[in-house]
């Protein structure tokens, strides 16, 4: 009896030391990116020599790599695509340092962490076939270009086109439009201004060196090469994906013209000549803010004087990108194509800006047009918010703009809910990360925690604001977009994408034939998906173009959303989301829950809808 009472005592004794043992050993959680940890990297010489120079490379190198692993072995990492992307850093520093066999082991650890069914066939193609071509010929040699073209046609030749098609497309894409000018112009426009400001480089940023590194030494020499391999590819597969929209599109029956239903657009701007037949009577002006989210004037953000004569040039350039998404080879693509991979570094910075003020100009046309398609019930409300378009972000975050910007989002939805909005479009989002970032580049706060502590602060304000003022207007379904970062919402914050409201919906994108797009955010708070691949839809002025992006996909949800309470004014936004998600139809994989307008229907006209 002692001797049992004794080997129980012990046996509680090392079960409690193992417990503590393991207690101690627990690595810390990391639930939400903004808690990652942060590191500083100062440099004595221009960035433009240390992304030249090996010599002046590779102590940061060593580093950024030694900050990369610490954040993976010390931390339990609750993202995969966090992991992805800090397994990917150290896959390119591999390379840059000729341990190309360490290139592939990381490169095959990210591959297991991919979720997405693309991804999980094609990820890091193209750093795999630079890895494993070097491990034999020198890097800019014929033999090297050679080799990673084979590695390339080998690795796709047995896998699905359907599947991997997106995928490929836009990697060609990316290979056309490479070119020296776009990779340093980021460094001297972007980069160094930080560095400039600070003394130092972030975490957050520093990537960005390894990629533009990489970009001068392993890819620009392989860009033709790249150009070809999947051109060749693409046209060995000129198969038309099916159209699985048309089908479950709907055409609305016959209703008493007392059936309008309000549908806000909270964007950047909308033409409204184009949507004459669908604006309310007695006209309702919008509500518009400036990007210092003061009030303004007008539908459409305004253009700088010297920048309206471009405007057809703009909606050009948005086509050409449009078109090489799409590997549609058309006047508008090559021009796209010769301008940036041509470009001076001196001339990034105009360009960048340029393209980034027409895309805000034209977005919230655009998703109006989605929305409001084939609902002669549909009355457009116009909310505008103005996005920055500036290298340096303009306004640069601080309490007073926070401050506004949360009045600003009050002011919106309380426009919105006097004028009888039913369903409100939001395709534009925000993260704790950005404001760290803006902080960041705009020479704000004395060090990262600092600036992680300003950033959790301001970005509570705006997302407090914002939720209270949904939560207010029960009577509205707020329809926002995931993002189009590639990543859990959740985790990343991304708000509006993130908040759980019983009034608020958030949508991912897919393509014409439901599979899932390359660069759609997901998580938790995502409930359907709808097509956000290449969607025609209006510019301001009348031209159409195809557009891609979760933008696209949240006004098709909207769009169902109006219809449905065309049919029924009745419905309630639980009830519109409850038959929304409830009709949509779940993907094998479970990542993809695909809308279905005619069985949304069908439901609320059983139910009682007519």
């Amino acid at each position: 009896m002692r001797f049992d009472a004794l080997a129980r005592c012990g046996l509680l004794l090392l079960l409690s030391l193992a417990t503590g043992l393991a207690a101690a050993q627990a690595k810390p959680r990391i639930e939400k990116a903004a808690d990652l940890p942060r590191f500083s990297y100062k440099f004595d010489a221009k960035l433009d020599d240390v992304v030249r120079s090996a010599g002046r490379f590779e102590p940061f190198a060593a580093a950024l790599r030694r900050d990369t692993e610490s954040v993976l072995s010390g931390y339990d990492l609750a993202d995969k695509a966090t992991q992805r992307d800090l397994l990917g850093t150290l896959a390119a520093l591999d390379v840059l340092a000729g341990r190309y066999d360490g290139a592939l082991a990381r490169l095959d650890e990210v591959r297991a962490l991919e979720d997405k069914p693309a991804d999980k066939l094609i990820s890091g193609l193209r750093l795999r076939a630079v890895a494993s071509a070097a491990k034999a010929h020198a890097i800019g040699s014929p033999g090297y270009a050679q080799a990673v073209a084979e590695y390339i046609q080998r690795e796709l030749a047995p896998l699905p086109f359907a599947v991997i098609e997106n995928d490929i497309k836009g990697a060609k894409a990316r290979a056309e439009l490479m070119g020296e000018g776009m990779a340093l112009g980021r460094v001297r426009e972007t980069l160094q201004p930080i560095v400039d400001a600070n003394g130092a480089l972030s975490s957050d940023f520093a990537p960005g060196l390894v990629g533009t590194r990489l970009t001068l030494v392993a890819m620009l020499p392989l860009k033709q090469t790249l150009v070809d391999t999947y051109g060749a590819y693409l046209a060995a597969h000129r198969v038309v994906k099916p159209d699985i929209w048309a089908a479950r599109e709907i055409t609305l029956p016959p209703l008493p013209a007392s059936r309008r239903v309000m549908v806000g657009i909270w964007d950047s701007g909308v033409d409204t000549r184009l949507y004459r037949a669908q604006l309310p009577q007695p006209p309702v002006p919008p509500i518009a803010f400036d990007k210092y989210a003061r009030p303004a004037r007008g539908e459409l953000s305004p253009i700088p004087p010297e920048l309206r004569d471009k405007l057809p040039q703009m909606a050009e350039q948005s086509k050409g990108f449009s078109d090489l998404q799409s590997n549609i080879d058309s006047p508008e693509a090559s021009q796209v194509k010769q301008l940036l991979s041509t470009l001076p570094p001196d001339q990034y910075k105009r360009t960048v800006e340029e393209i980034d003020l027409a895309g805000n100009y034209e977005h919230g046309t655009h998703v109006a047009g989605i929305a409001l398609a084939g609902n002669p019930y549909a009355r457009l409300l116009v909310g505008r918010i103005e996005f920055g378009h500036t290298l340096k972000p303009d306004p640069c975050p601080s309490r007073e703009q926070t401050e506004r910007e949360a009045q600003q989002y009050r002011a919106t939805v309380d426009y919105f809910k006097r004028h009888g909005a039913r369903v409100v479009n939001m395709s534009w989002g925000g993260s704790v990360g950005a404001i760290e970032s803006d902080l960041e580049q705009c020479g704000i706060g004395a060090s990262p925690e600092d600036r992680k502590k300003l950033a959790r602060d301001y970005f509570e304000i705006g997302k407090t604001a914002l939720t209270r003022a949904m939560a207010g207007a029960p009577q509205i379904l707020f329809v926002t977009a995931a993002g189009n970062s590639n990543n859990d919402a959740s985790f990343a914050e991304d708000m509006p994408a993130d908040i759980v409201l019983p009034n608020l919906l958030t949508v991912g994108a897919v393509d014409r034939a439901g599979d899932e797009a390359p660069f759609t955010s997901y998580g938790p708070t995502v409930k359907v998906h709808a097509n956000g691949y290449q969607v025609e839809s209006y510019l301001p002025g009348g031209r159409r173009v195809a557009l891609s992006g979760t933008s696209m996909a949240s006004p098709q949800v909207a769009n169902l959303a109006a219809k449905l309470l065309a049919v029924n004014p009745k419905l309630k936004p639980a009830q519109l989301i409850d038959v929304i998600v409830g009709t949509a139809e779940r993907s094998a994989d479970g990542r993809r829950n695909l809308v279905d307008p005619k069985k949304a229907l069908a439901a609320v006209q059983a139910a009682g809808g007519r």
